[in-house]
């Protein structure tokens, strides 16, 4: 109760949130360019692993300066270790859809999650959803229809990844604010990465010991030798990941998350410029009026 107090009595400083947000962004887009840059290098559960172990022992300097009393067991344990591995499996579904799709293509059909966080609130919290709502809702779906294009042609299968990734997070959001409430939010990321470290060892021992002669692929491959440019990738993508949990804290915390939500789709925007200067990724005229409306969607979804 008194954290609460803390957060209400907490002034908004909009510029700063929406400074602070627009930079975890940038973060978190660079972190998954770099992903998706290194998926023929790296496989998924060795970035897990490792790029975890270097972001625990900041986590845990950081509850021990300012909040000592949370390095404990946390209250709903069991929740919230249900929460991580949504998220770990969010994760999961998220970067197995980038080395197969353009990275503005990934990142709008993720950012289809504020209409999914309207639903399941509905669902399972008894929110209302207004007029304003349902109609975010449909022009969403519409939006995920002309990227996901479900016609024998044009249809690609990983589209529905990131799809199932949006779903994830929004359930585990969802569960956040229903059942992990008390929980410090510096100790839910300490679960999670505690999370990927487990889920990522045992991944990598259950295919070192199923398959015996090496595979390939950003799933299956063995892990890379860590050199000096692997080891620097790998604190970059630590970076992100932690500036991505932080600053996105510290922006809800600092303006209303109406206006930080909408701000948020900014990483749409650097994803379209990563995919161009990157990978030179353009994406086709359908797609482009897709990626608008599902960022028009989720934005009207925030003010519903």
């Amino acid at each position: 109760m008194k954290a609460v107090t803390q957060f209400k009595e907490r002034s908004d400083n909009l510029p700063f949130a929406v400074s602070v947000i627009i930079f975890t962004v940038l973060a978190l887009s660079l972190g998954d360019a770099l992903i998706k840059f290194t998926s023929g290098e790296f496989v998924i559960w060795q970035i897990f692993v490792l790029r975890s172990l270097l972001v625990l022992p900041v986590l845990v300097f950081y509850l021990w300066l300012k909040a000592p009393k949370a390095l404990s067991i946390p209250p709903a344990l069991g929740w919230t270790m249900l929460r991580s591995f949504m998220l770990v499996g969010m994760w999961i579904a998220y970067y197995l859809s980038l080395p197969n799709l353009d990275l503005s293509i990934a990142a709008a059909t993720y950012y289809t999650l504020p209409i999914f966080i309207t639903l399941f609130s509905a669902i399972f919290t008894g929110d209302k959803i207004n007029r304003l709502g349902w109609l975010a809702v449909v022009i969403g779906f519409i939006g995920v229809l002309l990227i996901l294009r479900p016609k024998a042609g044009d249809f690609n299968f990983y589209a529905i990844l990131p799809l199932l990734a949006a779903v994830l997070y929004a359930s585990a959001m969802i569960l956040t604010r229903t059942k992990c409430r008390e929980v410090n939010p510096i100790m839910l990321s300490f679960a999670l990465n505690a999370t990927f470290i487990m889920v990522g060892t045992v991944a990598a021992l259950a295919i070192s010991l199923i398959t015996s002669v090496p595979k390939e692929g950003f799933l299956l491959a063995p892990w890379t030798a860590m050199g000096l440019i692997e080891w620097r990738s790998m604190i970059l993508l630590a970076m992100a990941i932690l500036i991505g949990s932080v600053g996105t804290a510290i922006a809800y915390q600092k303006a209303p998350p109406t206006v930080i939500g909408t701000f948020d789709f900014a990483y749409v925007g650097f994803a379209i410029i990563w995919g161009l200067v990157f990978f030179a990724e353009v994406p086709d005229m359908l797609s482009l009026i897709g990626i608008f409306l599902i960022v028009i969607a989720g934005i009207i979804s925030l003010r519903q």
